[in-house]
């Protein structure tokens, strides 16, 4: 190991007492137990009984709370979950340190198969996207549809915004960055990551940027949190490596789940060329494009998002009546938004 490479922080490590994980109204946080790790778990509980299980899985440095806005839009046409994968949000490290993206999936098959809610409607962002696409190509019985966001699947030709997060892989840049950054407010740490992840940080509220900002400095308080991001960002790298069977886009191939997939215009981390190539590498898939968005449209444009996920669902037979009522609630509250600005 290089001198200057974050050795790795196993999860039997005692964990320092931090702030305390922000929950939404109306949500909810549990603890998972399960093989070999411990899962934060986020959940919205549905308008009412009966409907279809969703989860959703977030990008590198990102967590459960990223899904919070499409989970609100969503709550009469689904029973959604978010998960913090080992490592990030709320979970603490995996027991074996394994933040390949198959260490991933790993932690979320056995979260859905311990859960006894699958098949479910599976959605992932970036590196989320990555895991849920080898979920769902690995153990089509758990998944009913796939929703990718600017999935993380290799490119040819890296966006050169992209280059800082893929050099996190590289032995000791960690360290270097650490002790670069060291002087870092949480405000700017956050304003950095609106500016790379958003399409337009200005559409970030007052009290968004404030709770991104508490979510900032708890983060920074945890000892694995440099450990977590620079081997699940060495795990994307090493995928993007990888041939066969084993190679992402191979196993896109092999998605049997409808698949809606969303991609954004402004995204400086997944590039915009890279949908048309996922529309036609998915067998069953719906393209969303929005030209404005960044990296996190279901942070940006979380009604957007949601409209085509209910349409996905209306495919397959799942929504009725609750389609039009969720449509109906999305146009209200676009109008509500623009009457108020």
């Amino acid at each position: 190991m290089s001198s200057t490479e974050l050795p790795s922080v196993p999860a039997t490590t005692v964990l320092p007492k931090v702030t305390p994980v922000r929950v939404a109204e109306g949500e909810r946080l549990r603890s998972v137990g399960l093989p070999g790790i411990t899962l934060t778990v986020r959940s919205r509980p549905p308008v009412r009984e009966g409907l279809p299980p969703a989860l959703c899985v977030h990008g590198l440095g990102g967590s459960s709370q990223n899904w919070s806005a499409l989970m609100q839009e969503l709550e009469s046409v689904v029973d959604g979950e978010a998960v913090d994968l080992p490592g990030f949000g709320d979970s603490p490290p995996p027991d074996d340190g394994d933040y390949s993206i198959t260490g991933h999936a790993r932690a979320v098959i056995r979260f859905l198969e311990a859960s006894g809610r699958g098949p479910v409607h599976l959605l992932g962002n970036s590196l989320g996207g990555a895991v849920t696409t080898r979920v769902a190509a690995l153990r089509p019985d758990l998944v009913r549809t796939l929703t990718l966001v600017s999935p993380a699947l290799p490119e040819l030709l890296v966006q050169r915004s992209a280059v800082p997060t893929a050099l996190l892989a590289l032995p000791g840049v960690a360290g270097l960055f650490t002790r670069y950054t060291g002087g870092w407010t949480a405000e700017e740490r956050v304003r950095g990551v609106l500016a790379l992840c958003y399409g337009d940080p200005g559409q970030v509220s007052p009290e968004g940027f404030r709770n991104a900002v508490e979510e900032m400095e708890r983060r920074m308080q945890l000892p694995y949190l440099w450990d977590a991001m620079t081997r699940s960002a060495r795990g994307i790298v090493n995928a993007y490596t990888l041939g066969g069977q084993h190679g992402l886009w191979r196993q896109a191939e092999r998605v049997l789940a409808p698949t809606l997939l969303v991609y954004g215009g402004r995204d400086q981390l997944v590039g915009f060329r890279m949908a048309r190539k996922a529309a036609r590498t998915f067998r069953d898939s719906r393209l969303l494009t929005l030209p404005d968005a960044g990296h996190v449209a279901m942070m940006e444009y979380p009604g957007t998002v949601a409209r085509a996920v209910c349409e996905l669902l209306s495919e397959r037979g799942e929504l009725v009546d609750t389609l039009r009522s969720v449509e109906s609630a999305v146009d209200a509250g676009t109008a509500a938004k623009s009457a108020g600005s």
